[in-house]
């Protein structure tokens, strides 16, 4: 009983502790240190993404390999230091996009005040003012987040789910962030804008077991499609693909349709119809009895709060590629 009495304590704190990490994050943070600093972020945002809407993808892309390592901090965005190697120069992040996007509304922050808005915090507003600027949902960014001071390339390669992970990688890397089977399926629906490298996928195509296969789970006719229009040798690293065909400019349900029909472009998405919750949570988003722009929303607050570091932890850096 009283190892029972134990964990219940323990289980009461832990709890408290999540709920009081949270607390500090609030809606309008900087409502009197710095009034106009959501502003400044949602006019860039506005003036921007209408002339390079494919921002707005690499933008989340780069909310969920940041938050993803040591938590939302910031981390992704240093630069390497002898003899450090940071989370930029990782296998996942080496096509990551939008650092000197980033790096332009800080430096309108910081022009209007110093010190105050958090790297982290620029990157979480700039994401989702991108997303609904394309016609995406909205959701609620409560700010607060402080600037970590180390970044780690091995952990990012370590913890940040690559295009080839099959679904006990995927559900394990996500339980590790607190995110579970029905965030993995709303977050992976972000890959309903954007494109990728064919270098992310040809495996699929060209040497799937090593044997000079095909993955039999991605359908024979895309695949023909895919060998002989995009990507015509297995070495291409250039070429780009949209991971939606005919909607990647569109934040929509297209991309659940397509992985049903065993057209998802990495096995990350081929995953998600192997397990039988995460196969029919797609079909109940489609059907509409779960509504997409809802859920999803959620899912990215509940992102956004992974292990944020507030209050004295961590740092407000006046240049995001570098510590203080």
């Amino acid at each position: 009983m009283s190892g029972l009495y134990c964990f219940v304590f323990i289980t009461l704190g832990l709890t408290a502790f999540v709920q009081q990490t949270q607390a500090q994050l609030q809606m309008g943070f900087y409502s009197k240190s710095c009034p106009q600093a959501e502003k400044i972020v949602q006019d860039f945002i506005d003036k921007n993404i209408p002339k390079a809407p494919a921002m707005s993808s690499s933008l989340i892309r780069m909310q969920f390999h940041d938050c993803f390592v040591r938590g939302c901090d910031a981390s992704v965005l240093l630069n390497s230091t002898s003899p450090n190697s940071g989370e930029k120069d990782a296998n996942p992040n080496l096509t990551l996009g939008g650092f000197r996007f980033i790096d332009s509304i800080k430096s309108l922050l910081e022009a209007a005040c110093p010190g105050v808005v958090s790297c982290a915090d620029v990157i979480a507003l700039a994401t989702r003012d991108a997303i609904v600027k394309i016609g995406g949902p909205s959701w609620s960014v409560p700010t607060g987040r402080r600037d970590g001071r180390i970044s780690n390339r091995t952990e990012a390669n370590n913890m940040i789910p690559a295009p080839t992970a099959n679904f006990t990688t995927l559900q394990t890397l996500f339980s590790n962030q607190g995110l579970d089977l029905q965030d993995l399926v709303l977050l992976s629906g972000a890959h309903t804008i954007g494109v990728s490298r064919c270098s992310s996928f040809s495996s699929r195509l060209y040497n799937f077991s090593g044997r000079g296969d095909q993955d039999p789970a991605l359908d024979s006719e895309y695949a023909a499609n895919l060998k002989a229009n995009k990507c015509k040798t297995q070495n291409d690293n250039t070429t780009l693909v949209e991971m939606d065909p005919g909607s990647r400019k569109s934040f929509d349900l297209s991309y659940y349709t397509l992985v049903l029909k065993r057209r998802g472009l990495f096995q990350s998405d081929s995953a998600l119809t192997t397990n039988s919750f995460t196969k029919s949570y797609m079909q109940k988003l489609l059907q509409g009895s779960e509504n997409f722009f809802t859920e999803f929303a959620k899912s990215m607050e509940k992102m956004g709060r992974i292990n944020v570091k507030t209050g004295s932890d961590g740092e407000i850096r006046k240049n995001c590629a570098v510590v203080n």
